[in-house]
């Protein structure tokens, strides 16, 4: 995984990248075929942002998030990357379906014998 880290009017300190790096391997952990990850952090008055385009092998997910802390904004990107990798990682592998909660429902419904027309309460 290459990974490029960039800072508008910020200064990347080692702490804000080991930061980083240890919220990036929550992705590693569930999608090991990362290419390529561009970081960049900026910071406007108040306003921390986080953006991040993940490169993998068949799709380029981006996410960003806005706090007011930089902590908080990585945490905040790293919960929305990882919702997109897992998501991009059942619709590959073609998990997302279940079959079975249909077939469920049908076998219940033919379960219960109908009462003829003659004993419905009116």
């Amino acid at each position: 995984m290459n990974l490029n880290l960039t800072g508008n009017h910020l200064n990347i300190t080692p702490a804000i990248r080991d930061y980083v790096l240890s919220k990036l391997e929550r992705v590693n952990r569930h999608f090991d075929h990362v290419i390529d990850v561009n970081v960049v952090m900026s910071v406007d008055k108040l306003q921390h942002k986080i953006e991040v385009n993940l490169h993998t092998r068949g799709k380029d997910i981006h996410a960003e998030a806005v706090e007011g802390d930089m902590y908080a904004a990585i945490d905040a990107l790293a919960d929305k990357l990882d919702r997109q990798v897992i998501k991009h990682k059942e619709k590959k592998n073609g998990v997302r379906y279940d079959g079975s909660a249909i077939k469920r429902d049908g076998a219940a419904g033919a379960a219960e014998p109908e009462s003829p027309p003659s004993e419905r309460p009116r």
